[in-house]
């Protein structure tokens, strides 16, 4: 047999992604790591600062992440007091997220750390470059799966 074969790991979307997430994650963590925050948490707090009290469903819909995990996710940050996760009062059923005073600092804190990390990672790999890979990224989003439909 002659040629090259391609094997479903090097073919595969998901594993791909998944290689390049963990790396900028990881870089992302580290840079974030001085104010103790990962880059989950710096997200959580940077769309709570945003866009103000959120359910916990609408909060995982706005970051791609399925309502268990950000339920998970926002416990370390309620217990350092950086957000409150309280019943709603309109609905008894759905939890209501706000980022605190102190997650504003925090977050406040993070942010020169995030842009830091961000300006490195835009000269090594460039500009036109990352923002076309944000723009397909968003893509990904539109490709109409459901992957948290219940």
């Amino acid at each position: 047999m002659t040629g090259t074969s391609t094997s479903a790991a090097d073919q595969c979307n998901n594993l791909a992604l998944r290689k390049a997430a963990r790396y900028l994650g990881a870089t992302y963590d580290r840079a974030l790591a001085p104010v103790g925050l990962r880059s989950t948490q710096f997200s959580i707090l940077q769309r709570l600062g945003t866009l103000g009290e959120m359910t916990i469903t609408s909060l995982a819909d706005t970051i791609a992440m399925d309502r268990t995990t950000m339920a998970s996710n926002l416990k370390p940050l309620a217990r350092e007091g950086l957000v409150t996760v309280e019943t709603s009062a309109t609905d008894r059923r759905a939890r209501i997220a706000s980022i605190t005073p102190e997650g504003r600092a925090r977050l406040k804190a993070a942010i020169p750390l995030w842009k830091a990390v961000q300006g490195r990672f835009e000269e090594k790999f460039g500009s036109d470059e990352a923002a076309g890979l944000r723009r397909s990224l968003r893509a990904v989003l539109d490709t109409g799966f459901q992957p948290w439909a219940e």
